[in-house]
């Protein structure tokens, strides 16, 4: 192989499997001299790549860890499970998720063929995920093209639809993506009503980056103005904000009948952290105060996932709630009541069944 460029890069593919490659076996893949692959691994290690070499008869060189990321090089089979398995984190909002994901997807998809472009599309029409009804699903070109544009800092237009259905067009230049742990959102400034918004990604259809380019605006502080005479809030901060002032805040106070561990692997980050504190009998027990402007359904399905024992102490709200639903989900366990109970409404009868 004489194509140097080539050449390195068929190397760089063979280094990043996870194994130790003799030079011989190495020249021999590349159909090269064992001088010319020492030649090309310098050339790795300038360009930042940690390679390793062991002496020896057994010894050889193999890829590890340096102390910055260097590009990777993917073969068809990787690049497509990468992004089927990140269009498929990035279009559930799943939990942990969030914009650096999406930017991951957005440069890698920019540069996959069409061929590969097509699998993946394919592998995702054809699988139908299982999720949680606390969230909204988003199509993953849409989190692309918004990131994209965000990153690039290009102008876009797209339909929205607003929580009562209506539907407008929008002209905004994008900030940044914001993921809540179940739902993303846009903060973008909107040309046509000259101010700052907060767009829900899952109402976003039809986006399309005009290719007019941006200077960003600073986002607007707490008292309202611009960036002078204060320092500008990052996008997390203003969305917080922004989202305070649409919901009321519920100011939680919960006790676990389990360790503070147990309940803090099984909530959201969003609901705060859960400390240590004895339980009534003496038992590891754990305390969640904080406050949260998510709606109160959402709140007491989470607290009803960590799937221990709890009382609420507070709001007030949100212990009516969760005793209208405790009421609702007894009768709903009872045999013999509710619209279900009649011939035919047993269990087994549904669709798929028999």
């Amino acid at each position: 192989m004489t194509d140097t460029p080539a050449r390195l890069l068929k190397l760089l593919s063979l280094l990043q499997t996870p194994r130790e490659w003799p030079g011989g076996e190495l020249a021999e893949r590349l159909d090269v001299s064992p001088r010319t692959v020492r030649r090309d691994i310098d050339r790795l290690r300038e360009l930042g790549y940690p390679v390793e070499a062991s002496r020896g008869s057994l010894g050889g060189y193999r890829l590890v860890a340096g102390a910055a990321m260097p590009p990777l090089v993917l073969d068809d089979e990787e690049a497509v499970a990468i992004a089927v398995g990140l269009r498929a984190g990035a279009g559930h909002a799943i939990e942990g998720v969030d914009e650096a994901s999406v930017r991951a997807l957005a440069k890698l998809e920019q540069v996959l063929p069409s061929r590969l472009r097509h699998r993946v599309s394919a592998l995702q029409n054809a699988t139908v995920p299982l999720v949680r009804g606390d969230g909204a699903t988003i199509d993953p070109q849409t989190l692309t093209t918004l990131a994209s544009a965000a990153t690039g800092q290009e102008a876009l237009r797209f339909s929205y639809r607003s929580g009562d259905g209506t539907e407008t067009k929008r002209q905004v230049e994008p900030y940044r993506l914001v993921s809540t742990g179940r739902r993303w959102y846009l903060v973008a400034y909107d040309l046509l009503r000259a101010d700052w918004r907060t767009f829900r990604v899952d109402r976003v259809s039809e986006p399309f980056a005009t290719g007019a380019r941006f200077t960003p605006r600073p986002l607007p502080v707490e008292d309202g103005g611009g960036a002078e005479g204060g320092e500008p809030e990052d996008a997390a901060r203003y969305f917080a904000r922004s989202m305070a002032g649409r919901q009321p805040e519920l100011r939680l106070d919960v006790g676990f009948r389990a360790p503070a561990e147990f309940v803090a692997a099984r909530l959201p980050p969003t609901l705060g952290v859960p400390e240590p504190w004895p339980g009534p009998d003496g038992e590891d027990g754990c305390r969640l105060r904080s406050s949260s402007t998510d709606s109160l359904e959402w709140v007491a399905l989470r607290l009803a996932l960590v799937d221990c024992e709890f009382a609420v102490q507070g709001p007030p709200q949100l212990v009516a709630y969760l005793e209208g639903l405790g009421a609702r989900l007894t009768r709903a366990a009872s045999p013999g009541i509710g619209p279900g109970s009649g011939p035919g409404h047993g269990p087994g009868n549904g669709p798929g069944h028999g």
